[in-house]
């Protein structure tokens, strides 16, 4: 269902999760529609940067000499995807990290291998304002964990992406039946949370309320 919110600017981080170059760059891994994707977690960077919202990027980047079992490699050795040698691991220039803002560095689907937890919550980060790709990987994990950690997430569903519509938008679905303590937007939502603004949003009401086919799936989709 939806219901108003508002969230307090000064206890929210708007996370960007992989907005890396090799998801528009390379034929293995491009996400469908990134271009949109793109300008969305921009508008969101821009929203947060005029109302003083603090802003955390992460990027994945794969280190092979570090043993991880069953990590696809190619025949050189090298990871067969976010390799810390590859130039397109690079964060897109449009929502790159500016002067001061924190990126974390990755080499598993979470955000939050890491200290980027313990970083937050020191900051008194209660809100987390999620965008990026693969929805259904590294924007999934870390949700979830965020949502363990006890972090509420605003989901920001047109800010995310994946290899085909279909698993970006089923992934929305699945971790919408799941996103207790938090919501789901749009970009134009979460813009004007972002400026102090309550807005009417989707959150989740008892277990798993949202029950899909391949008949009502995208329908479902758009109504959150």
């Amino acid at each position: 269902m939806k219901s108003p919110l508002r969230i307090a600017r000064d206890r929210t981080a708007l996370l960007s999760i992989d907005m890396q170059e090799e998801h528009r760059r390379d034929p293995r891994y491009l996400v469908d529609g990134f271009d949109r994707v793109l300008a969305n977690v921009q508008r969101l960077q821009q929203a947060a940067r005029r109302n003083g919202v603090m802003l955390q990027h992460c990027a994945y980047i794969v280190d092979t000499s570090v043993k991880r079992p069953f990590h696809p490699v190619l025949e050189d050795g090298r990871s067969a995807f976010s390799d810390k040698d590859d130039p397109l691991t690079a964060i897109c220039p449009e929502v790159a990290p500016e002067d001061g803002e924190a990126l974390a560095i990755k080499a598993e689907a979470s955000a939050f291998g890491g200290a980027l937890a313990s970083q937050l919550k020191a900051k008194g980060v209660e809100w987390l304002v999620v965008a990026g790709v693969w929805t259904e990987a590294c924007v999934d994990a870390t949700v979830r964990q965020a949502v363990d950690l006890g972090f509420r997430v605003l989901l920001v569903k047109d800010a995310c992406g994946s290899g085909t519509q279909a698993m970006h938008q089923t992934a929305i679905l699945n971790l919408a039946n799941r996103l207790y303590g938090g919501a789901v937007t749009d970009t134009e939502g979460a813009c004007r949370l972002l400026a102090g603004e309550a807005v009417d949003v989707w959150t989740t009401e008892g277990a798993v309320p949202l029950r899909y086919g391949f008949d009502n799936a995208a329908a479902l989709y758009d109504a959150l």
